[in-house]
């Protein structure tokens, strides 16, 4: 346990010499902390696998090039911040500056870039391609999000409360117009944690613009929300649907 608590604290040693002096050599950190190369690499190692520390290398004369570490965003967000604190007093100002109607604006505004750009990622693939790769973007900007289809799983009372409503329409709609009823493609997408917590919870208005954001991300579906952190419940769930391609041909019309 002595040796467990040892190594920790060398790592968070290693970890505050980068964040000081930005970048730094195993035998420079070695030197600073007073023990072995051969120990300073294997802590280093052990970082690099957390991804907490990264290197890039130099060719600074004849041999072998020269490893200089520096820390990650994630190794950065190891030391104490107020970004949450100074986001929302922010916004507090701004919507006293401008009112909230303008500061709405601003938020729409923001929320049709992010679409934009989701877009440009996502390509115009399968849906169930695009909401895999929409889940890939969530996570590497800290949502802890997953998705299936409807079908692979059981869905809660709520989601499938919504999926019934939508299957009734639907009939109705294809029954209406002499289609035939086709199976329709619904998948659940979940993020069990927010990244935004503290701006959600002050100005709820951002989960709606950012519900928009998802139906503009995937124009030929619709998506609804199924569970909502900001309500007190574990997670934000989203319940997508493929349109059909005469609906969503009309839409575009």
């Amino acid at each position: 346990m002595m040796e467990i608590t040892q190594q920790n604290s060398t790592k968070q040693e290693i970890l505050q010499h980068l964040m000081k002096r930005t970048q730094a050599t195993a035998l420079e950190l070695a030197e600073s902390l007073e023990i072995s190369p051969q120990a300073t690499r294997r802590h280093l190692k052990d970082l690099e696998t957390e991804g907490l520390i990264m290197y890039k290398s130099v060719q600074t004369g004849m041999g072998r090039p020269q490893h200089i570490y520096q820390l990650t965003t994630q190794g950065r967000d190891r030391f104490p911040h107020n970004y949450d604190e100074f986001a929302v007093s922010f916004l507090d100002t701004l919507a006293e500056t401008i009112g909230q109607d303008q500061l709405s604006q601003v938020f729409h505004k923001q929320w049709q870039r992010k679409a934009m750009h989701y877009r440009q990622l996502l390509g115009t693939g399968k849906v169930q391609e695009r909401v895999a790769n929409l889940v890939e973007l969530r996570k590497a900007e800290g949502f802890m999000a997953e998705w299936y289809p409807v079908e692979s799983q059981e869905v809660d009372n709520q989601a499938l409360k919504i999926q019934n409503s939508k299957v009734k329409s639907d009939s109705a709609s294809s029954a209406e117009i002499g289609e035939p009823q086709l199976p329709v493609e619904r998948y659940i997408f979940m993020e069990h944690n927010c990244a935004i917590s503290s701006v959600a919870e002050s100005f709820p208005s951002v989960c709606g613009h950012e519900l928009e954001m998802f139906g503009a991300v995937l124009p030929d579906c619709t998506v609804e929300r199924t569970h909502w952190i900001v309500n007190g419940e574990h997670r934000c769930g989203y319940l997508i649907t493929k349109v059909s391609s005469n609906s969503y041909i009309k839409s575009q019309e």
